[in-house]
């Protein structure tokens, strides 16, 4: 086994029996233990009490956070004439139809959200395939579908996080940077639980919320305290 670096050590030392923290004291030890070279993402994973392989226990949604992500989103949009011009307005970095749509299958993927209006998911549906496993598939449920093609590019790269439960039952999502100050990021935190706990599926049983951590990008991680996590 690799040894630990002194400050991944250190970073484990400073978490060792602290749990159930409260979501201030839980950004506060994250912060003061992230080391990396790089402006580490404040990253929260949700462990829930459902079967996604159940269509009635399925999560899935969007939530926009109140201070962003810190992440550039380089945003996809397949449009039409005046649509395409929206979104190309809106700074959408790539806009087309068949031309993207071969782009893509030619595996050149350079986006991190895709949108389309109504009339262009014939032609979308052909890259299931290639976007679905990516998690990149236009969907209306989280607003990617939809004719206001200017709205949903300046969601996207004004703080915009989709989610979708894994089979293992858990959300992981991005929710920040830890160069955010604590309080921006306890924001952060309680709208993203608030915006899962809004998406419970009708399937649940028992109970839905059992598990909620952060962490930074290379650091351990601390379990919330969920009464605080949910609490304003």
């Amino acid at each position: 086994m690799a040894k630990l670096g002194k400050r991944t050590r250190a970073a484990r030392e400073a978490f060792v029996g602290k749990d159930n923290l409260s979501v201030e004291d839980a950004v506060k030890l994250i912060k003061a233990s992230a080391s990396a070279k790089f402006d580490e993402t404040l990253e929260i994973a949700m462990n829930l009490g459902v079967d996604p392989r159940h269509a009635d226990q399925m999560v899935r949604g969007v939530v926009q956070l109140p201070n962003g992500t810190g992440k550039t989103v380089r945003v996809a949009v397949f449009a039409r004439g005046g649509k395409a011009d929206e979104a190309k307005a809106a700074g959408a970095d790539i806009v087309g139809a068949e031309d993207l749509m071969e782009t893509i299958q030619g595996g050149k993927i350079e986006f991190d959200r895709c949108i389309a209006t109504p009339d262009m998911m014939p032609l979308v549906g052909r890259l299931g395939k290639i976007l679905g496993p990516r998690n990149l598939m236009p969907n209306p449920k989280v607003g990617t579908v939809t004719m206001d093609v200017a709205a949903a590019v300046t969601a996207a790269k004004g703080g915009e996080v989709q989610f979708k439960v894994e089979k293992a039952g858990v959300i992981h999502a991005g929710i920040g940077k830890v160069s955010f100050d604590e309080a921006k990021l306890a924001e952060n935190v309680r709208a993203f639980v608030e915006a899962v706990s809004k998406a419970k599926p009708t399937g649940a049983k028992g109970t839905y919320m059992k598990k909620v951590s952060l962490s930074s990008t290379m650091g351990p991680g601390v379990s919330l305290d969920l009464s605080s996590a949910t609490s304003n």
